[in-house]
């Protein structure tokens, strides 16, 4: 093991903490758009005859955030690569928590007309762009402060912070709905929600200020002063090509499926099987809690028996029980929705659980950043962004589930190949950088 991976337990229990609470608070605010955007937006901001027309205008914003993401992962991932972890991941935490306080100031369509989506738009993008350099400093801060043989537990955590973030959205919105009229959750109670992310963030900016560089990171750039290297962005696409399509397949169904799960879910539940919003709300909010469990779980299972051995049950599991998934949502039965929820993303988390050391070992230090975020940025634009467009599309076009359950597992498959290419890199000592293209071919 390199003296850059040996950090003190004390040490590294405080980054991981202060890398879950600023994802918390960043996904949190992501998620509550998401939410939103299928509950209220159609509502507020694009008001129209039809209500699935509504949403799939609201969802339009909602994809735009992802558009920004692939930006933000190669603004984010260039200058962390070349400033440092710390200082990109307090810039990203500022950035998404002022555009969401925004949001929930911003008036409606009934009060500025057509001024309303854009700035929304406008807002949305800048959060997407702010994500986009989130999730590599977290999870690569931790990734190169722990050792390789508990890597795939300890970068769970910072991944454990995505379903956080999602359970403290969703269960800030059940708890408005369900104290408040519908009017009165349309007009103005939504905005609550957004305008708390001012207060979690001051929190969140606290924590991430008092952690430690990374060491591997700091020994890196020791090195590059004495000998300038092209910039990390030119040397991602040129040397490290394989491992971003490596990572973007892998994502596919890990991020396309989420938004399914969570996000769509509340489409389908309210709008074609008849329940109200608060039983979709409060089965998310329980599959949530789960998820937060077993994520660290799957990280430190993949600590053991390997990345790829994990991330394929997750995958292959998934896309089996897509077809049981709608099924069990038509029941109306709350508790039959939960356990839909809770068993689908259960296998969701075998395969986020051991991502992000998965793609922390993909890349050498000096393009660490860069590479993992466009990796997993530019697999969220075709998957993740698109994922409830085209499930509602698949929806109204059909009058039925089931295509979307094909499309879930067609994602699935995807995934599987890139898994399949994949070299298994559990054990990788993340300083010793040689400029290694690992991840196809044979072990």
């Amino acid at each position: 093991m390199t003296t850059t991976e040996t950090t003190d337990r004390g040490s590294l229990r405080k980054i991981i903490g202060a890398s879950m609470v600023g994802t918390t608070v960043e996904w949190y605010d992501f998620f509550l758009y998401t939410s939103a955007a299928t509950l209220v937006f159609n509502k507020v901001f694009f008001p129209t005859s039809d209500p699935l027309n509504g949403t799939l205008l609201s969802l339009g914003t909602y994809a735009l955030g992802f558009v920004a993401r692939p930006l933000g992962g190669l603004v984010f991932g260039h200058y962390g690569d070349k400033l440092g972890r710390k200082k990109l991941l307090v810039v990203s935490l500022l950035m998404m928590g002022i555009s969401t306080f925004l949001i929930g100031l911003l008036p409606g369509y009934a009060t500025i007309g057509v001024a309303a989506p854009i700035l929304l738009t406008v807002l949305r993008l800048i959060q997407g762009f702010a994500i986009g350099g989130e999730w590599g400093g977290a999870v690569l801060i931790v990734s190169e402060h722990g050792s390789p043989d508990r890597r795939g537990f300890w970068t769970s955590w910072p991944q454990a912070g995505v379903p956080a973030g999602n359970l403290l959205a969703t269960a800030v919105l059940a708890i408005l709905a369900a104290v408040q009229p519908e009017e009165a959750f349309v007009t103005w109670g939504w905005r609550i929600a957004f305008l708390l992310s001012a207060v979690l963030v001051l929190i969140g900016l606290w924590i991430r200020l008092t952690i430690a560089e990374s060491p591997i990171f700091l020994e890196a750039q020791a090195k590059a002063a004495h000998a300038p290297e092209k910039a990390p962005i030119v040397r991602v696409f040129r040397h490290s090509w394989r491992e971003v399509l490596v990572a973007m397949g892998a994502r596919i169904a890990e991020n396309g499926s989420y938004y399914i799960i969570t996000g769509f879910l509340l489409v389908y539940l309210t709008q074609e099987v008849g329940v109200s919003r608060s039983v979709g709300l409060n089965a998310v909010v329980i599959g949530s809690a789960v998820h937060l469990v077993v994520i660290p779980l799957w990280g430190a299972l993949s600590d053991r028996i390997g990345r790829r051995a994990v991330y394929l049950f997750g995958t292959v599991g998934l896309g089996v029980w897509v077809f049981l998934f709608f099924a069990m949502l038509d029941t109306k039965s709350f508790w039959l929705i939960t356990l839909a929820v809770s068993i689908g993303l259960v296998f969701h988390g075998a395969m986020y659980g051991p991502q992000a050391a998965f793609f922390s070992e993909l890349f050498d230090t000096r393009v660490r950043y860069s590479g993992a975020s466009i990796g997993y940025q530019l697999a969220s634009l075709g998957a993740g962004a698109v994922a409830p467009l085209i499930a509602t599309a698949l929806l109204k076009g059909t009058g039925t589930a089931v295509a979307v359950s094909v499309y879930v597992a067609a994602m699935c498959a995807v995934t599987v190949v890139a898994i399949v290419f994949a070299k298994e890199t559990r054990g990788t000592h993340l300083g010793q950088d040689d400029g290694r293209a690992r991840v196809l071919g044979t072990a």
